[in-house]
């Protein structure tokens, strides 16, 4: 099973302009034999940012997730507390619980975030 979680740049890339995340990733993500998935906590962040005016986000966006056949992964009791054993080498919380979703669910994260890079988790480059 190829398993992947989206990075939150990622799954804008991916809805507005596909040409700006690496051929991989762009296979990886169009791949039907793929498992791909955006953490709620991505959601989250794009609620908060769209609220502060830093961010558009998609008004149908669970709509566009369906058609790409993108599913939602819920943070779940195990994955707050992963972040937890997880070092301090990035401060952002939407990362770090998606760091713990990654690991606990087997996934590949998509991301450019070095930061992410740095830790003890599967990535391929957005």
């Amino acid at each position: 099973m190829n398993g992947y979680l989206l990075d939150t740049h990622t799954i804008l890339w991916w809805l507005d302009d596909p040409a700006q995340l690496s051929p991989e990733a762009r296979e990886a993500i169009s791949d039907a034999d793929s498992f791909v998935y955006v953490s709620a906590a991505v959601a989250w962040e794009m609620a908060i940012k769209k609220s502060i005016g830093r961010l558009d986000i998609p008004s149908n966006l669970p709509e566009a997730l369906r058609s790409d056949s993108i599913e939602v992964l819920d943070i779940n009791i195990h994955h707050a507390l992963a972040v937890g054993d997880l070092p301090m080498l990035h401060q952002d919380p939407f990362d770090r619980i998606q760091i713990a979703q990654a690991n606990l669910e087997d996934l590949k994260l998509i991301t450019r975030d070095q930061k992410i890079q740095q830790y003890k988790v599967k990535w391929l480059n957005a």
